[in-house]
């Protein structure tokens, strides 16, 4: 594709925990018309899929094996190789030709300043889940204990509200009832530019996306996290 026909794209990343709705919002926005190249359709613990390309999960793994993190062990920071950087601009590029593209990856939160360096224009949009939810689906998902879930949470998240104050995107509750679930979808469509009668005809959204066979998580919850939680309600759209 030419240079001139990349600049004028827009770019938009999907930022959010795992396990937080945000492949519910990537198809979301993939049925009003993001355009995501080649992403994942389905897995066990999600039959619609986590809406993820393969490689740009890939290339945000590597940048976080080489600062000594993972998904689940995130490092203070992430430096990245000139490779990676231009890597980042070739997943972009290779995205297709539509006006407006876009991917998803929970890790992006711990990558998102080599992103934002690759891909200066880079847009953004986000979920969040009540810690609760998410620690009970990371449990079912991966034995994860109660105690490292909610710091894990409290990780993202935390990272979560400084993006969104800092650079001023919307974030999607999604916690809140099916109608209500919709309605910002609709809005936030039309926001950006997608087609929002095409994402409400026949909604990405269903019940079964957000319940399973999870159990409730047990224990107290922090105070860090019950406000953390109140602060990113009060900025969802």
């Amino acid at each position: 594709m030419h240079e001139d026909a990349l600049a004028k794209r827009r770019v938009i990343a999907i930022l959010g925990m795992h396990r937080s709705g945000t492949s519910c919002l990537t198809g979301s926005l993939q049925q009003a018309g993001l355009q995501l190249g080649e992403v994942h359709t389905w897995n066990r613990y999600n039959h619609r899929g986590n809406r993820e390309n393969q490689e740009f999960v890939d290339l945000n793994d590597a940048v976080l094996a080489a600062n000594g993190g993972c998904w689940d062990a995130p490092p203070e920071r992430c430096r990245w190789t000139d490779a990676q950087l231009k890597r980042a601009q070739e997943l972009v590029a290779g995205l297709g030709s539509a006006s407006i593209v876009g991917f998803k990856d929970p890790r992006t939160l711990l990558t998102l300043d080599g992103w934002r360096e690759a891909i200066p224009e880079l847009e953004f949009v986000g979920a969040f889940r009540a810690p609760r939810a998410v620690c009970s689906s990371l449990a079912y998902r991966s034995g994860m204990p109660m105690t490292d879930a909610v710091q894990l949470w409290l990780h993202y998240n935390q990272r979560l509200l400084r993006s969104v104050q800092k650079l001023r995107f919307p974030i999607l509750d999604f916690d809140v009832g099916k109608q209500e679930y919709l309605e910002a979808i609709q809005r936030l469509a039309i926001r950006l530019g997608l087609d929002s009668k095409s994402a409400n005809e026949a909604p990405f959204f269903e019940e079964s996306l957000r319940t399973s066979q999870e159990k409730p998580a047990e224990g107290a919850l922090p105070w860090r996290a019950r406000v953390l939680h109140w602060r990113l309600k009060r900025l969802s759209v």
